[in-house]
């Protein structure tokens, strides 16, 4: 089971209102056919592999390079199950922009619903969303952020940033039975060969760094303030992909005075801190290697590269025939399902078609 990230371009524009139109009917028939065979549980399981979720947006009908793919496909997902929730025991939270936003309030408002807390499925979404945009610094701004859960707490993350400089997005995936630990290697990588600089908080070798930068967290602020002022005055290695001009030790004051009084007891819960962004991390992590001598954080890029299934040629990856093959059967299933009637299953998939 693959879960990751995927790098597609950065497009403008919206899907056409005759597209989008059948897209939300199409994945709606999907989306009732995987539930009836094989549960709710299996819709997060599919949307957080990238491969399959790319496939999907393909099947659909949208363009299958580029940024608009995530937003569009999200969107029909929410919108074709609209009215179906309840029955289907699947809701999709969350979305574009300022719809990203009120995930929490779209998770506490079917609370009712739910068999599990409703709270855990929060902090998921919120922690999710606070490692892909400052624990994971790769110079992608999440503008996109859709939360897919199930009556019994079975959840999945799509999100997506973008890049202004390189006029990509990036789009990362999250499975919830998949995350051990928020904040370590909560993604399974797949590499490629678009990579950047990136600060990686997350990954295994920047263990050392995240206690570190948790101890100093808990330092006084006047400290931590003025060590980084020191090091403004100090000439940094040319490889060194943490620009300390680039963070502003007046301005860290009072998120610094906010962690102090915290006493976070990891670096899970000094993410989670409210106001605790980017420049928190880079700092900590500046200070962490340069005053300390500590170990360096992992500047491994975790990008992830998916397409569809993949290509005959073996670009941009070999097709996986398992995932194919699985996707195939689903398909197949539900169609014979649907032609020899089977009584039980057929009836529960009709009432669903009266929302139509």
């Amino acid at each position: 089971m693959r879960t990751g990230i995927a790098h597609l371009p950065l497009h403008g524009g919206k899907a056409p209102s005759w597209l989008f139109h059948r897209m939300k009917r199409l994945v709606r028939e999907i989306i009732i056919a995987i539930v009836s065979e094989y549960g709710p549980h299996e819709i997060p399981r599919k949307l957080s592999d990238p491969f399959w979720f790319q496939a999907l947006g393909c099947m659909l009908g949208f363009d299958w390079h580029s940024s608009g793919v995530t937003t569009t496909t999200c969107g029909a997902l929410k919108e074709g199950i609209k009215g179906l929730e309840k029955e289907l025991g699947l809701f999709i939270a969350g979305g574009k922009g300022g719809t990203s936003r009120k995930t929490p309030s779209e998770i506490i408002g079917v609370g009712d619903q739910l068999s599990c807390n409703p709270e855990k499925l929060v902090y998921a979404s919120r922690m999710s969303a606070k490692v892909d945009s400052s624990a994971v610094q790769d110079g992608y701004q999440l503008y996109h952020h859709s939360f897919i859960f199930t009556k019994s707490g079975d959840w999945a993350v799509v999100q997506q940033g973008m890049n202004d400089a390189n006029k990509y997005a990036r789009r990362y995936h999250w499975l919830g039975s998949k995350v051990a630990n928020f904040v370590v290697e909560p993604h399974q990588a797949i590499c490629c060969d678009s990579k950047g600089n990136t600060l990686n908080m997350v990954a295994v070798e920047s263990e050392e760094t995240r206690q570190t930068t948790v101890m100093l967290s808990q330092i006084k602020p006047d400290t931590l303030v003025g060590e980084i002022k020191k090091m403004h005055a100090q000439h940094l290695p040319s490889h060194h992909h943490v620009d300390v001009h680039d963070i502003h030790p007046d301005r860290l004051y009072k998120i610094f005075t906010k962690t102090y009084e915290s006493v976070p007891k990891d670096f899970e819960g000094l993410l989670g801190i409210e106001g605790v962004g980017t420049k928190t991390i880079r700092a900590l992590a500046l200070i962490s290697e340069l005053v300390l001598c500590g170990k360096s954080p992992s500047f491994n890029d975790p990008v992830r590269y998916s397409f569809a299934h993949g290509g005959k040629d073996g670009h941009p990856y070999p097709v996986n025939k398992e995932v194919y093959n699985r996707s195939i059967e689903i398909l197949r299933k539900a169609l014979n399902q649907s032609k020899v009637g089977n009584s039980g299953k057929m009836d529960a998939i009709k009432r669903l078609n009266c929302f139509m």
